[in-house]
């Protein structure tokens, strides 16, 4: 393997680095993936499996999450390895009048846009699940989302590269440093890798891996906590969300206790296809300490106890953390690096990896192939933008 030149290396084994290799491999272009533990060892192992549109701004977050979902449909039928693609639908429940208000506003504005939003009243809600509090005032559904299983869609997008396109893996093979003569030589702790291009697609590491080029690449890991519980009763068939999630995505002001707002706490609840549900969810800056605050674990549990009285005693069988790489406007960076001809960002999706991680990764093979017609306009998650920031500040 160390004597090759390939034409790709990707850094990264994680959904959006696996995305970004199947497409690549599919194009034609030798390609390998390099990942410092295992294929999904990281993020995309401690998150949820919410391919979403219903908490994306309207726009070209929607649009990107639209095209990501078609792809991720089109991969559920020529995948060998069944990945739990689950395509229900999903929910935004309202704490209050002024969110339900909100919420009419909100599928007013996505539907304009051509996306499948409907309005859910108090009755629709009661519908939906007999364990939901009854003074919730409605919601709103995203027919169009879906649920997957985020470490079998790497294990399965990389078991098809392999076969069909020749990809290459090298696990267990931490990059420790990158040059760039003609070509880059990166090396690892499991040997050196000489590529033409390189993909930085290592997630909260991608800073680590920039500054290795002197790059600064300005993503910040922003944890978050998910409990998992003993599914002893069906109490969703599909994802549900509460309306105060888009407040603490976006960083816009929310009622909320203090507690619930200094711990970001908003209600995620996913039912997994093994029978168990997933609960979340909270966003905090504390570095890359991936330690459990029970704090937080407690916060979650009330805040689903507000949607789901019901549920207080179920059993919770864990808790584990996850760290989003956080970019100040909330969109990732897709990108080549005009300063070092051959080296691109894939990387800084924050909560929405799993969503928009086959738009990546497809958008990244068409922007290495130099296409012209991209499948998702180029600009807005462009590398530069934050240095045009910093120039107009």
């Amino acid at each position: 393997m160390s004597n090759k030149n390939y034409e790709v290396a990707v850094i990264g084994g994680g959904i959006v680095g696996c995305a970004v290799a199947y497409y690549v491999a599919e194009s034609g272009l030798d390609c390998i993936l390099i990942e410092k533990n295992d294929v999904a060892s990281g993020t995309s192992s401690r998150c949820d499996g919410n391919v979403t549109i219903v908490d994306k701004d309207p726009g070209f977050d929607s649009h990107m999450s639209l095209v990501s979902q078609e792809l991720i449909e089109d991969l559920h039928q020529k995948l060998d390895i069944p990945f739990e693609y689950r395509k229900h639908g999903s929910i935004l429940v309202c704490d209050n009048d002024d969110e339900m208000q909100a919420a009419v506003d909100w599928v007013k504005t996505q539907s304009e846009a051509g996306l499948k939003f409907n309005v859910l009243d108090q009755k629709d809600i009661r519908n939906e699940s007999p364990f939901f509090a009854e003074d919730i005032p409605g919601g709103l559904e995203c027919e169009t989302d879906s649920l997957i299983n985020p470490y079998l869609f790497c294990y399965s997008l990389i078991e098809k590269a392999k076969k069909s396109f020749g990809l290459e893996v090298k696990t267990f093979a931490e990059v420790t440093n990158i040059t760039k003569d003609t070509d880059f030589t990166i090396e690892t702790s499991n040997g050196n890798v000489t590529a033409k291009k390189v993909v930085n697609a290592a997630g909260v590491w991608a800073p680590f891996i920039g500054k290795m080029l002197d790059i600064d690449i300005p993503i910040v890991p922003r944890k978050g906590h998910i409990l998992v519980g003993s599914r002893q009763q069906p109490v969703m068939m599909r994802n549900v969300m509460e309306f105060g999630y888009l407040m603490n995505k976006f960083g816009r002001e929310r009622v909320a206790d203090k507690r619930t707002a200094e711990h970001g706490v908003a209600l995620v609840l996913e039912p997994t296809e093994s029978q168990n549900f997933l609960l979340g969810s909270s966003r905090q800056f504390v570095g890359y300490d991936a330690s459990i605050d029970i704090q937080v674990v407690q916060t979650i549990a009330r805040r689903a106890l507000r949607f789901y009285p019901k549920m207080d005693d179920f059993k919770m069988i864990r808790a584990y953390t996850g760290f989003r790489p956080f970019t100040e406007d909330h969109l990732p960076i897709v990108s080549e690096v005009e300063e070092i001809p051959g080296y691109y960002i894939a990387a800084g999706h924050e909560g929405d990896g799993i969503s928009l991680a086959t738009g990546t990764g497809k958008l990244m093979e068409e922007i290495i192939n130099e296409k012209s017609k991209t499948i998702i306009p180029r600009e807005p998650l462009r590398f530069d933008r934050f240095e045009k920031t910093k120039v107009l500040s």
